[in-house]
């Protein structure tokens, strides 16, 4: 699948070299939308304040399948600033601001892809204000110092959008980055979002999950099932309670180092892991 590699390559480059700040994730909204276009059939949402949902039409006797990640970076820059980020690509490794550049990058790189006809509809759910560094530690750097947001609240809103336009999906993916590897190539599963969530769940739900994460593993037995924080438990906790069926939310994770930090470093072979454990598992 050397085509679907390049793409992702070439996107994630592109989506790391805008500064699409927490709560700046607009920023990035053009370059989207263009890649959106050259998809046929993509219908793009506007979600408020500034999330995107892209709908993408695929074999229609198929479960929808959402595939998430986040828009905004962290701001290391110190200042609000238009210029673009710095972007490498070296000895092996992608070196630039790649969290979450590289599972918005995966996610379109997977919607443009030749063969998405026998994948399922896809829907692409990209949030803003994941990180909650900026909140913590520079709230000044926010805009409007941060007032009226938190943590999460863009998968939040995309969840809310979904159950209000019944458009569920059966299985939810949220692509992200890991700090767990400690700076060795790797790639992590998150499976269990009621760990984290501290939350009760049907029995539907964590049979579906369990099935969806034996399935992934099967595809990649090197495959770490380990559990952390991102909007995976936001999707998980708002559709366990409220979506009224169950769906499987995983998160699925390439190594990052050094993490939250300038320089930040992602091994090309991991992407190229992720792409290829979605492709099998939505062309399956």
């Amino acid at each position: 699948m050397p085509l679907l590699h390049s793409s992702a390559t070439s996107l994630i480059k592109d989506i790391a070299a805008v500064p699409s700040f927490s709560s700046y994730e607009e920023r990035l909204h053009p370059l989207i939308e263009q890649i959106a276009a050259s998809i046929p059939g993509a219908v793009v949402h506007h979600v408020p304040d500034r999330n995107i949902v892209i709908e993408i039409p695929g074999n229609a006797s198929l479960p929808t399948v959402a595939l998430c990640a986040h828009l905004d970076k962290i701001n290391h820059v110190g200042e609000d600033s238009l210029e673009p980020l710095s972007i490498r690509e070296s000895m092996g490794y992608l070196e630039g601001q790649l969290d979450d550049a590289v599972g918005v990058g995966i996610a379109l790189a997977l919607a443009k892809n030749p063969r998405r006809h026998k994948y399922p509809p896809l829907l692409i759910l990209l949030s803003e204000m994941e990180e909650s560094w900026g909140l913590k530690k520079s709230p000044h750097l926010l805009r409007n110092n941060g007032e009226g947001l938190h943590h999460g609240i863009g998968a939040e809103r995309i969840a809310a959008f979904l159950m209000e336009k019944d458009k569920l999906p059966n299985v939810c993916i949220t692509i992200d980055t890991t700090p767990l590897f400690g700076g060795t190539p790797g790639v992590a599963l998150y499976a269990a979002h009621w760990e984290f969530n501290k939350c009760e769940v049907s029995t539907g739900e964590r049979l579906k999950t369990e099935a969806l994460a034996k399935k992934m593993k099967e595809i990649s037995p090197d495959l770490m099932i380990s559990n952390n924080t991102n909007d995976y438990l936001v999707y998980g906790r708002e559709f366990s309670a409220k979506a009224g069926r169950p769906i499987a939310c995983v998160a699925l994770e390439p190594a990052i180092f050094p993490y939250h930090q300038t320089g930040e470093r992602v091994y090309l072979r991991d992407i190229r892991t992720v792409l290829d454990i979605l492709d099998a598992y939505l062309s399956a």
